[in-house]
């Protein structure tokens, strides 16, 4: 009986172990992951011309990259936003996917901050066909990359058709953009890193 109280007892600790593991692996299949920034506000619309997305990431700036911004070096944000039509039979089918890529830089000349946003990559070597504005400071031209205003993500064909839809929408500061040299110091660094993902069942958000 002594034998049967002692294996009882050492059981426990794994027992709990076992649940501390479970609730981690739920916590990360949850709707939300982040890392130095967090998703304040983010919304669907289905219109007659297709599918919207408005969001707002707050983030702050590490003095790493706003020190590297002073200096003339261009940072680059990306936002990515998938929908996914989910089949029983074989794996999830994308619907649609759309990019929005933002590139931040200081004009030394007129001491201004410049803000270019296109559907497609901004490299430096040329900015393409991209919308291109103004901003008096670095706070202003932040505050314009962390808002996203009725985005379309999605034409209405692209929705159509039974099953259940999944949205999955990412931001993220893209160190792919930056210098060689600077890329192999911020490689992994945290103060170059900001992130923020969020799925949401689309069906169930449209439906409300």
């Amino acid at each position: 009986m002594a034998f049967i109280t002692r294996c009882c007892t050492s059981a426990l600790p794994s027992r709990r172990l076992l649940v501390w593991l479970l609730t981690c692996c739920l916590g990360l299949v949850g709707v939300a992951r982040a890392e130095n920034a967090e998703l304040a506000a983010l919304r669907v619309e289905r219109a007659d011309d297709g599918l919207f997305l408005t969001a707002r990431v707050d983030f702050r700036l590490s003095p790493v990259v706003e020190d590297a911004l002073h200096k003339g070096i261009a940072v680059h944000f990306v936002a990515e936003a998938e929908v996914m039509r989910e089949r029983w039979y074989w794996y999830d089918q994308k619907a649609a996917s759309a990019h929005r890529y933002m590139r931040v830089a200081y004009q030394p000349l007129t001491r201004r901050w410049r803000l270019n946003t296109s559907s497609e990559p901004l490299v430096n070597a040329g900015l393409g066909v991209s919308l291109a504005q103004n901003y008096d400071s670095l706070e202003e031209v932040i505050a314009a990359v962390q808002r996203i205003g009725r985005w379309k993500i999605a034409e209405p064909a692209e929705l159509s058709g039974s099953g259940r839809h999944m949205l999955r929408f990412r931001f993220r500061l893209d160190g792919s953009q930056l210098p060689r040299t600077l890329q192999l110091g911020s490689v992994g660094q945290p103060d170059w890193v900001v992130s923020v993902e969020r799925r949401i069942d689309l069906t169930q958000e449209l439906g409300r």
